[in-house]
């Protein structure tokens, strides 16, 4: 690195909750919406790669280079992580963050890179190196070209992962039913099985004035995601016995309706969160408003 080369940017590093990470144009969409949230929510503790980082570092990382200064950023990341979080080798979330993702006219859903169970600093270099890949994927470009949206540019949010038992996607009003119902669709496991399309969730409609259940649809929840020994997620069975039980209890459906209509508030819009829960503890990875048509993840 140049000598003052990173003096005139921003820090290549913020972390969520504190000052400088819900600056959009610093960390992105994705983070700068959970650093905002993380004071009032629980939001699993995360650092975020920023613009300058990616500004400084992802031609070096694109031709297969690591420069020293970033090995180090990431490691002292991960330790600091590890800190928070207890744990001295914390299982990490690594996913591209753009300036203009999850916004009101775009949410690149399914676009970017999201890579699960990463553990170390050579596995997280690599995952941040398929992420700022990701941003020069073709199928990207021609996203912003037909909403006329410029480059710009990527950060990273690298965030402690939650082992879930069960994981939710939740649309603060039914995107496609009634406007006056809360819709959740739910599988044992990570939500990767839920926002790729793996499984067939369970879906309970609650009425949004009490967060009464309108309707429950058990889903068959034929598979599910889970950590995989060799790194990553791989999909497995859901014990036959458990495929026709709802995923979650009531009470854990209430709690989903109270924090996504909470969350409306804050934004001020209709809101789509994702949520994990390890036991009865609920925690939020993802919130962003709900667009006019609502797309693939």
């Amino acid at each position: 690195m140049s000598g003052t080369a990173m003096d005139c940017r921003r820090a290549p590093v913020l972390w969520l909750g504190e000052p400088g990470g819900e600056v959009v144009t610093e960390v992105g969409g994705k983070a700068a919406s959970l650093s905002r949230l993380a004071a009032r929510y629980a939001v699993p503790p995360g650092f975020c790669l920023t613009v300058a980082a990616y500004t400084e570092w992802s031609s070096a990382l694109l031709r297969g280079e690591c420069p020293a200064e970033f090995e180090r950023i990431v490691g002292e990341g991960l330790a600091t992580l590890g800190e928070r979080s207890g744990d001295d080798h914390p299982v990490v979330a690594v996913r591209s963050s753009a300036v203009d993702e999850d916004g009101l006219d775009a949410s690149f859903a399914g676009l970017f890179v999201s890579c699960l169970n990463i553990r170390g600093v050579e596995s997280t270099v690599a995952a941040v190196r398929r992420c700022w890949a990701s941003a020069l994927d073709a199928r990207v470009r021609a996203y912003r070209a037909e909403r006329g949206l410029e480059d710009v540019g990527v950060a990273v949010l690298v965030q402690l992962m939650v082992k879930a038992d069960a994981s939710a996607v939740v649309f603060s009003t039914n995107p496609a039913g009634d406007p006056d119902e809360l819709l959740i669709n739910a599988n044992y496991g990570l939500g990767e099985s839920v926002v790729g399309g793996l499984a067939s969730p369970d879906s309970w409609y609650l009425r949004r004035e009490d967060l009464s259940v309108s309707r429950l649809a058990v889903g068959e929840k034929a598979m599910m995601t889970i950590y995989s020994e060799e790194g990553g997620t791989r999909e497995v069975a859901v014990p036959r016995t458990l495929r026709r039980r709802p995923c979650l209890s009531t009470a854990q459906a209430e709690e989903l309706g109270r924090l996504a209509l909470s969350l409306e508030a804050d934004v001020g819009r209709p809101v789509d969160i994702e949520c994990v829960f390890r036991g009865d503890e609920l925690m939020l990875v993802q919130c962003r408003p709900i667009t006019t048509s609502v797309e693939r993840r």
